[in-house]
C-alpha cells in the first residue's frame, strides 16, 4: 500500500496552494474540485488551472470557470465535440475543445505551466527525500503533509528574499 500526494501550487513561487492525500490507486479526476475550491477560499486569486488529462471533465471545466479561471486541461486522443450532455458542462466541453483543436499552441503555451507543479514535487523531494519512513497509514500521511508544510515555508522565506516581499508578522498577546 502506498500514499499518493494531490496538490496545486503557484506557478510564480511554487507555494503548495492546497494538497489532497489518498492511497495509491485512487482515481485522480476526484481530487480536481476540492484542490481547486481550497485553493480559491484561501483567498488565491485564479486566472488560469493546468492540470493533466487525469482530471479532463466537463464538471472540472465548469467548476473552474465558475471560480474565475479558465481551464486548461488537453483533451484525450478519442475525445469529441458534443461529448458531454449535461447542459452547461456540454457548452464549456465544445468551446474547450474547439479552441484546443484550433488553436492548439497557444493552448500548450498556457498548459506547460503545468510544469510547475512537477517542479514542486521535485523541490520537496529533493529537499526532503522521497521515501516516507514511518510505517503506519496515518504517520504516513502525516508525514506528506508535514513536507508540504516545510516545502511552503521554504518557498515563503525565499520569496521573501529574492521577490523582495515585506513581512509585518502581527503580535499577538499571549
Amino acid at each position: 500500500m502506498w500514499i499518493k500526494v494531490h496538490l496545486m501550487c503557484g506557478v510564480k513561487t511554487n507555494i503548495v496552494t492546497s494538497v489532497e492525500i489518498s492511497d495509491g490507486y485512487a482515481n485522480d479526476h476526484n481530487y480536481f474540485k476540492p484542490l481547486l475550491e481550497t485553493t480559491a477560499g484561501n483567498g488565491c486569486k485564479l486566472a488560469e488551472v493546468s492540470a493533466d488529462k487525469a482530471y479532463l471533465s466537463g464538471e472540472n471545466f465548469l467548476t473552474t470557470l465558475r471560480h474565475g479561471a479558465i481551464p486548461y486541461i488537453p483533451f484525450k486522443s478519442n475525445s469529441k465535440a458534443g461529448q458531454s450532455t449535461y447542459g452547461a458542462k456540454s457548452t464549456v466541453w465544445d468551446r474547450m475543445f474547439h479552441f484546443y483543436n484550433q488553436h492548439r499552441e497557444e493552448f500548450l503555451t498556457h498548459y506547460h505551466k503545468r510544469s510547475n507543479v512537477e517542479t514542486t514535487f521535485h523541490m520537496i523531494k529533493a529537499k526532503f527525500g522521497q521515501r516516507l519512513r514511518s510505517k503506519t497509514m496515518t504517520a504516513q500521511i502525516n508525514e506528506a503533509l508535514c513536507k508540504v508544510l516545510c516545502h511552503n515555508l521554504c518557498v515563503v522565506i525565499q520569496s521573501v528574499h529574492e521577490l523582495g516581499i515585506e513581512v509585518a508578522f502581527g503580535s499577538e498577546a499571549a
